[in-house]
């Protein structure tokens, strides 16, 4: 922004030339000089000069109203532009649950940093509604998650594909539903454990919060106990007779915490996972480099 403007507001907000001097950091002798000149530029008398300082003409007042407007488009200009540059230079801001991570975006974010060491890696583990808050907000720039059903379309955000997973549901050794094959009505019977319960401020990101919930993965009655952190829902269940639903992609890492599989005689139907990003970056150079990244990992890890 111009100089002379910048002390101009300076000596209109003190009122004095000297506070407005102190303000800008000049000499009261170069700002009383400034402020001539720019009184001869703009062609009008700026100020009314009294014993005790200062105060604006009505020229004056308009221009210092214009010169504040000047002043923050100015300064969003600049912080639009620093976050231009973030977004290019910084490296990854990503969100994720904790299966995706697992599963293959830790080891593409390790390659990541071997192959760029200097670049800065930011990456939430959540779930779905967790990351949509987060990408929305501005503090990712893209997530990895199951198709988020009944999702409005006034959020702008676009969900790539990546692959079609199912489900299944697990316990326990020695629970009471293994070694046979059970229905979803033996599984009810059991407490549910979830980890994708939205909450009341997710209400927005809904077209119809109550159909969707009676419709979707996010049914906030069916479950006895709810955390964001995957870890403490498979703690829960390691420790009671409760049943966790999953992406069945995770068989292997449960197996490994000691939980089993249930044989369901009702077949699961398989979902959509894929990578939600705001429409109006999808055509960014970076957006496009981190979306071909993911997809490139997702493939040698995941059944497209």
């Amino acid at each position: 922004m111009n100089k002379m403007l910048r002390q101009f507001m300076a000596v209109a907000e003190a009122g004095t030339m000297s506070g407005g001097a102190t303000a800008a950091l000049v000499s009261q002798p170069s700002l009383t000089v400034n402020m001539r000149r720019l009184e001869e530029t703009m062609g009008v008398p700026l100020f009314i000069r009294t014993p005790r300082g200062v105060r604006l003409t009505e020229y004056g007042e308009t221009l210092y109203q214009n010169a504040r407007l000047m002043q923050r488009l100015y300064d969003n200009t600049l912080k639009a532009l620093e976050r231009q540059r973030q977004r290019t230079e910084e490296g990854l801001r990503i969100g994720s649950g904790y299966s995706w991570w697992s599963l293959f975006i830790r080891d593409m974010v390790v390659e990541h940093s071997r192959r760029h060491p200097g670049a800065r890696i930011y990456v939430s583990l959540g779930n779905q509604l967790r990351c949509m808050d987060l990408l929305l907000g501005g503090d990712i720039s893209m997530f990895v998650s199951h198709e988020i059903e009944g999702l409005s379309l006034n959020t702008g955000t676009e969900l790539i594909p990546l692959m079609q997973v199912g489900a299944g549901y697990f316990v326990r050794e020695g629970h009471p539903l293994l070694g046979r094959t059970v229905t979803l009505a033996d599984i009810d019977r059991y407490p549910m454990v979830s980890t994708a319960v939205p909450e009341a401020r997710h209400q927005r990101f809904f077209e119809t919060w109550t159909q969707t919930l009676a419709d979707s993965a996010f049914d906030q009655q069916h479950y006895t106990f709810a955390s964001n952190s995957l870890a403490a829902c498979l703690d829960y269940v390691e420790h009671t007779d409760a049943v966790i639903n999953h992406t069945d992609v995770m068989a292997k890492e449960f197996q490994r915490r000691g939980l089993h599989r249930l044989s369901l005689a009702d077949s699961a139907r398989k979902r959509t996972v894929g990578i939600y990003v705001l429409k109006e970056r999808m055509s960014e150079q970076r957006t496009m480099e981190t979306i071909a990244l993911l997809k490139e990992a997702a493939g040698a890890m995941l059944p497209l």
